[in-house]
């Protein structure tokens, strides 16, 4: 069992999380420690300078209500949302944070995933603590 758990959110058709939050509400101890993530991408300077700043803010207020309904089954899940590249921001996230669980939800992969990895694929090859993906 796994003390403190790390599960990646995606808000896009592909990735349904509820298999990801199932499975880590199996393997989290006792009293254990379960954050939900999810990574904005980076928005070049130059389209930032042109969307108001009330737009990125709302986006993230919005994020973090619905990680907090998902989260529902966890009584004192922590609710994160960073910038960055979601593969690499997990990763460092989990390793800044002494996290010994990633339960990631992946999707059916296909031809793209063969040249462009998913998220899913680079946190298993990156990550210094086990990892559970689920579809």
């Amino acid at each position: 069992m796994y003390k403190n758990i790390l599960v990646p959110v995606a808000f896009d058709a592909d990735h349904d999380p509820s298999a990801a939050l199932a499975a880590a509400k199996v393997l989290a101890d006792q009293g254990g420690k379960v954050t939900l993530i999810h990574v904005l991408d980076a928005v070049p300077a130059y389209v930032a300078a042109q969307v108001p700043k009330e737009v990125r803010i709302e986006a993230r207020d919005k994020i973090k209500h619905d990680l907090k309904e998902k989260a529902t089954i966890f009584p004192d899940a922590e609710i994160v949302v960073i910038d960055g590249h979601a593969g690499t921001a997990i990763v460092e996230y989990a390793d800044d944070h002494d996290i010994d669980l990633i339960v990631v939800a992946s999707h059916r992969p296909g031809l793209q995933d063969y040249f462009l990895g998913s998220t899913a694929a680079r946190v298993v090859r990156h990550a210094n603590c086990a990892v559970h993906v689920t579809r």
